[in-house]
């Protein structure tokens, strides 16, 4: 893969950012933006992107299994975040599981020795960006194919 990728977790208060190295094999954290309106957070995360050269987003999306019918699901709200973003740019995204990322970005805090108060959101979207990065070098799923821009990916 040659390229960055930025991994991004969504939030209603916050966004995480992360970005890959070139090579695609390291992820780290990059930002947190403090939710203000679409259209600033997408000035934000394209301002971001465009500095870090990024050639394609991936966005965990949270799933959870275990609720029960009805329930409104942060999944939903996500997606449909997603959805106006995609609007917005001409880069691939994937859609990656983002299961366990705040619990794993918990403990790289603490291993960063970071406060409790602080938050975790950039760690999140480096755990999320790891998760994919690791999958593409174990071969459990293709790189991504930037010869179709702005096509929603699903491992």
């Amino acid at each position: 893969m040659i390229g960055r990728l930025m991994g991004i977790d969504h939030g209603l208060v916050r966004i995480g950012l992360a970005v890959s190295d070139p090579s695609g094999l390291v992820a780290r954290e990059l930002a947190i933006i403090k939710r203000k309106s679409k259209r600033e957070d997408f000035e934000r995360i394209h301002q971001l992107a465009a500095e870090q050269r990024v050639v394609g987003f991936v966005i965990g999306v949270p799933h959870n299994l275990d609720a029960p019918p009805g329930t409104r699901l942060q999944s939903e709200t996500v997606m449909r975040w997603v959805e106006h973003f995609k609007a917005t740019t001409d880069l691939p995204i994937i859609l990656w599981d983002e299961q366990m990322s705040s619990a794993d970005a918990q403990e790289l805090s603490l291993r960063k020795k970071r406060r409790n108060t602080d938050p975790i959101d950039d760690l999140a979207a480096r755990v999320i960006l790891q998760s994919y990065l690791d999958a593409i070098r174990d071969g459990l799923v293709e790189p991504p194919d930037f010869s179709q821009p702005n096509e929603e990916k699903r491992p």
